[in-house]
Formats: C-alpha cells, sequence, structure tokens
C-alpha cells in the first residue's frame, strides 16, 4: 500500500532529523609537525643549524600553515638564524613547551567540540603550531590559525603555566576566526573606535572562557582586582575615541598592566551574556555584532559593576 504524501513527508523529516543528530562534529586539525621536523633539525645540528638547511628541511617541507605564517609575517630563514643566533635561549626554551604540545592538542580539540555545540555556526579551519623568528605570538584568518612555539613559549607574563597558556590563548585566536566584523580599519575611520575593539578582544576572551575555563591573557584579573570602577570609568569616557593607546597595543613590561580594553569588552561581553535569556543566541550576538553600541545598551554593563569571576559555558 503506497504511503500518504503526509507520511512521506514526516518519513523524510524524521530521517533528515535522525541523520542530524547523527552526524559528528568537526573534528579541526591541530597540526604539529612543522614544530617536530624543525626540532628534529635544531636538535641535529647541536641548536646551530645553518640558513641553507632551515630553508631545505624546514620552511620547504613545511604545511600551508606554516608557509602563510612565513609570508604574512616575513619569516624567512635568514630571519630564524639571525633571531637563534641572537637570542638561542628563546628557541632552547621553546623546547620545555614542545612537551607540553600532546596535551595542549587535547583540551584545545575538547574547548573546539564545547565551541561547536554552543554555537552551530562556527567554522573549523585547521590550527597549527610552527617556529618562527620570535614574533609574532600567531596569526589567525579566514584560512585558520597558526601559533609561533617560541613567541608564545616565552610570554610567560600571560600565564606563568605553559599548557594552560597555549590552550586558553588558542582559543582566543580561534574565536577571532568566527568573528564577522571588520578587524583593520583605515587610519582615521570613525568606526575604529575603543569600544568595538574591546568587544572584538573581550569577546574573543568571553568566548575562550567560555570553552577553556578561562581568558588569553590571565593577568587582568589580578591588575584589576579593586580598580574595577576607577578603570571603567575611565573607559567609559573613551568609548568613542579612535586614539587606542590608552587601551590597546600599549606593553611596556610584564609587570605594567597593558591592554586593558581586552578586559572591558570582555566584562560587558560577559555581562550581556549573563542578563540574556536565551544565552546561545547571546553568544552568537556577541560573536557576530556589527554594532557595538547597541550591544552595549543591551548589555546593562555598568563602570565597577560586580560580575562573577568565570563563567562556563554550562551554565
Amino acid at each position: 500500500m503506497p504511503k500518504s504524501p503526509r507520511s512521506a513527508v514526516f518519513l523524510s523529516l524524521l530521517a533528515a532529523t535522525a541523520f542530524a543528530q547523527a552526524a559528528p562534529r568537526p573534528e579541526p586539525e591541530i597540526l604539529t609537525e612543522d614544530v617536530t621536523r624543525f626540532y628534529a633539525l635544531y636538535d641535529a645540528t647541536g641548536g646551530r643549524p645553518t640558513v641553507e638547511q632551515i630553508e631545505k628541511d624546514y620552511l620547504a617541507k613545511g604545511t600551508p600553515s606554516l608557509g602563510a605564517f612565513a609570508k604574512a609575517r616575513r619569516v624567512t630563514a635568514q630571519s630564524i638564524a639571525d633571531r637563534l643566533a641572537k637570542d638561542p635561549a628563546v628557541y632552547a626554551k621553546a623546547k620545555d613547551c614542545l612537551v607540553e604540545l600532546p596535551e595542549v592538542k587535547r583540551r584545545v580539540a575538547t574547548a573546539l567540540d564545547k565551541l561547536a555545540g554552543l554555537y552551530p555556526e562556527a567554522r573549523f579551519p585547521p590550527v597549527a603550531v610552527v617556529v618562527g623568528r620570535g614574533r609574532p605570538v600567531g596569526i589567525a584568518d579566514n584560512g585558520g590559525l597558526t601559533i609561533s612555539l617560541e613567541a608564545l613559549c616565552a610570554a610567560e607574563f600571560m600565564n606563568p603555566d605553559a599548557e594552560d597558556r597555549f590552550v586558553h590563548v588558542i582559543a582566543h585566536e580561534y574565536a577571532h576566526i568566527q568573528q564577522t566584523a571588520p578587524h583593520e580599519f583605515e587610519p582615521g575611520d570613525p568606526n575604529a573606535t575603543a569600544l568595538r575593539y574591546a568587544l572584538l578582544e573581550g569577546g574573543a576572551e568571553f568566548v575562550a572562557e567560555l570553552i577553556s575555563g578561562n581568558v588569553g591573557n590571565g593577568r587582568h584579573a589580578e591588575w584589576t582586582r579593586g580598580k574595577e570602577a576607577e578603570i571603567e570609568s575611565a573607559f567609559a569616557r573613551d568609548i568613542d575615541s579612535t586614539d587606542l593607546s590608552a587601551w590597546f597595543g600599549n606593553y611596556r613590561s610584564p609587570d605594567e598592566p597593558y591592554d586593558l580594553g581586552y578586559w572591558v569588552g570582555y566584562r560587558i561581553a560577559k555581562a550581556y551574556y549573563l542578563g540574556a535569556k536565551d544565552r546561545k543566541a547571546a553568544l552568537k550576538n556577541i560573536i557576530e555584532f556589527d554594532d557595538p553600541k547597541a550591544l552595549l545598551a543591551q548589555s546593562g554593563w555598568t563602570p565597577g559593576m560586580r560580575l562573577p569571576a568565570k563563567v562556563s559555558g554550562e551554565e
């Protein structure tokens, strides 16, 4: 007996639902072969590979992520060799972080799986750990996230625990991959305000906390404790300013507070999330916002307001 059209539609919907529930979440690649290859060369040459060896045995055999990173940040065999000669301890120390990578990979995979559950629209390009010329810490774009092992390993001021530092910074940078608002502006663009950058960077910090358990820069909590109202009142006066120097990119030493705009934006995002009835929708808005003033108004944030120290995506 043939099925009625209504029964056929119902069965199709049921099958589609079952398939969607059974379909595995994407498993992003977490690539570490570049650092493994570099340190094989490093050990074989007593920590002094030549420019030719770095080019032939490391860069030429690299992953696409390493190639893109090298091109974008002027990483060459010569620049690596120069930094090795100038700061050999940086590369020797990075071997300590190398041994942390298996557990970092496991924890990052767990964090990104959590991101997939909280934000179904998430994209999962690869995460690659490479060796560069000592800076930058990494780059994130639509092609994925690339982290420089030796640069992040040296950034103990962010978090003294190397494993935690890698996990939380990678989670922060991966949040940037998901963001849809522009990150770069021409000089003088009135849209490049302190508030916009605070929500971009602070939003990424908040996503990192939700999925990995903490923010990328753990020092902000220490620097701001007891000064919340003072710092945020100052920021509130600067929200429309395009002079970002007081809030971003103002690192001077590991012991002086810097990038406090990240922390303020993180607090605004947290207030918005906690005040929302639909937290999954709230997270989507934090990631995809295009109107900083609207998100600020809806957040209920006020300078110095009390907020829980940490929020997990389970709440």
